[in-house]
């Protein structure tokens, strides 16, 4: 019912709370061959690369917060056998990332702030998506625009036509008591957008 695993990897200190490492990750691995693209809401995001690698990871975001000259990262990453891309906060304008884009696989702009599930969409950021997705298409960029928090059958669909492609959702699937009827309810409602 997915195409990949948004992994929520946090370290209580860019974020206050904690998830998991690379143990789960390479426990999750070993049952899936989804696409894990793993979210670093940490301070340091460079420090793990090799490992997430070996632990499966297939995609890394970094927060620009957290990093703000990701070049020296990106490389990392891709010298890991990772695909890369960064993460800009609600508050956090395009432009801090607007100079980085063409180190990217992927822009992750976050609907709600980082750190916990359940928070209400913040409408303000789809001009942000528009933004981006204009900076993509004028500069003949693939980078794939990706959108996280509070992703429902009524916030998709917006975000979609803001020029989201890629949607992480949580509690509008993990929440529902039919979580795979859920998923393709969502799949439904980006694809009817």
């Amino acid at each position: 019912h997915v195409d990949s695993l948004h992994l929520d990897v946090m370290d209580g200190h860019f974020v206050p709370n904690i998830s998991f490492g690379m143990p789960v990750i390479a426990a999750l691995r070993k049952v899936s061959d989804l696409h894990f693209d793993c979210h670093l809401m940490t301070t340091n995001p460079d420090a793990y690369l090799p490992q997430l690698a070996e632990a499966g990871a297939d995609l890394v975001t970094m927060h620009i917060e957290a990093v703000p000259d990701p070049t020296r990262a990106a490389q990392k990453a891709r010298q890991a056998g990772l695909d890369f891309g960064l993460v800009i906060n609600p508050n956090t304008p395009f432009g801090a990332v607007a100079p980085f884009m063409e180190l990217c696989d992927l822009l992750l702009i976050m609907s709600v702030e980082p750190g916990f599930g359940s928070q209400a969409f913040i409408p303000e950021v789809l001009d942000k998506v528009r933004a981006a997705r204009e900076w993509v298409e004028s500069n003949d960029l693939a980078v794939d625009i990706q959108i996280d928090g509070g992703i429902t059958t009524d916030t998709a669909p917006k975000a979609r036509a803001a020029g989201a492609n890629v949607f992480v959702a949580g509690t509008a699937i993990f929440g529902a008591p039919d979580p795979p009827a859920a998923a393709e309810e969502l799949r439904t409602a980006i694809e009817n957008a």
